[in-house]
């Protein structure tokens, strides 16, 4: 049976607004899909570590919810 979950990873930019990249995962593929441009992405590695750099390039949204 192929597990489905979806996760997210959230950053504000310099204006406060909050940009969010879903991680979903199907058994071993994992698709991550920015809400705020469309961007999508098909990532095995490290999936989290793309939506960050996506955020930060993309969006200059680099700051971190869990850290303030």
């Amino acid at each position: 049976m192929v597990q489905i979950g979806t996760s997210k990873v959230s950053r504000w930019d310099r204006h406060g607004r909050e940009h969010v990249v879903q991680v979903e995962r199907k058994g071993a593929q994992r698709t991550i899909r920015c809400d705020t441009c469309g961007w999508r992405k098909g990532a095995q590695f490290l999936p989290w570590l793309k939506a960050e750099e996506h955020l930060a390039q993309a969006h200059q949204a680099t700051v971190d919810p869990s850290k303030t």
